[in-house]
């Protein structure tokens, strides 16, 4: 991945992206104070991300009222199809997918969103779904000989995502997903996430944009209303993973408890070796191989430079 998308292979007149600058897109805002206060950022920033409150005002706030207006003006279209049809209108939810790499900060970004598309006229109610919850089990994935390639599509039980996404997007009172604990490394038996009729639901993940398995006719992204790719290089991606995974080393990895607890006391230089291995051997691949295609299918795309902050926006063309 030499260069991110909107680069010279992507501004020719065949992009199917308007390319917008931070600053023109900054002013694309509508004239309202940041909903957010500082402690409230404090809890939503991801590790290693320096999330700035003029990021979010300029970035964040514009991105959740366009996705405002989208879930509006999909609720308007369903309703008016619904009549033409003849038939009782269902409510139902606005699913959003938030697709990109490791250590992208794409986590940060949709609980952020969750908490800005909260305070709009219209999408009160937001729910939050990783898809983390539908990898399969460690003891399955060893099983199957999948252990080294955890987080590859194939590392998914997608048929039990796509139903749970159908069952939501199909108006479905409750409808329950799987936990996954991050400091286990594992789904937690008998722990489920309870998604109650939302007026939007963000579902979060690595492989959320990709296409059909072979032999099956739908995905998850097919179910998607609006869909965002955030995008940096990947020696950017690379060395943010080598310093959360330090910055966890010195924090969660610390806990008896933690799946990584055996890499608790290695020196800096062992951790960061450690950190870049497991960059090379599993996460970039996957970002080569399987997320960076499906960055093209995303209606916005988040570029991201060196420093974390977004640069550049592109929407798809309407």
């Amino acid at each position: 991945m030499s260069e991110p998308v909107g680069s010279r292979a992507l501004t020719a007149h065949s992009t199917p992206f308007i390319e917008l600058s931070r600053s023109d897109w900054a002013a694309l805002a509508p004239t309202m104070p940041l909903p957010l206060q500082e402690a409230e950022l404090a809890q939503l920033r991801g590790l290693g991300e320096p999330l700035e409150p003029a990021e979010v005002t300029d970035v964040y706030l514009p991105l959740s009222r366009l996705l405002n207006l989208y879930a509006a003006g999909a609720r308007q279209l369903h309703e008016a199809t619904s009549g033409f049809l003849g038939v009782r209108p269902t409510r139902t939810p606005f699913v959003i997918g938030v697709a990109g790499s490791v250590a992208v900060g794409k986590s940060t970004i949709a609980r952020l969103l969750r908490e800005l598309l909260g305070r709009w006229e219209g999408t009160p109610r937001v729910e939050l779904v990783t898809t983390d919850g539908f990898l399969f089990p460690n003891a399955e994935l060893a099983r199957r000989g999948l252990m080294e390639r955890k987080g590859f599509p194939e590392s998914y039980d997608r048929r039990a995502l796509l139903r749970f996404v159908s069952e939501v997007k199909s108006g479905a009172a409750e409808v329950r997903a799987p936990f996954y604990s991050h400091l286990r490394y594992d789904i937690v038996p008998d722990a489920q996430v309870v998604v109650r009729q939302p007026d939007v639901l963000i579902v979060e993940g690595l492989n959320v944009l990709q296409p059909p398995a072979p032999g099956h006719g739908l995905s998850i992204s097919d179910l998607f209303d609006f869909t965002i790719y955030v995008d940096a290089r990947a020696s950017d991606i690379g060395r943010w993973y080598e310093e959360r995974f330090l910055k966890l080393q010195r924090g969660a990895f610390s806990n008896p408890e933690s799946y990584f607890h055996r890499y608790a006391d290695l020196s800096e230089e062992e951790a960061r070796a450690r950190a870049s291995g497991i960059w090379r051997a599993i996460n970039e691949p996957n970002l080569l191989e399987n997320i960076l295609p499906t960055r093209s299918r995303a209606t916005l795309v988040l570029r991201k430079g060196p420093s974390h902050a977004v640069s550049t926006v592109l929407i798809r063309k309407v």
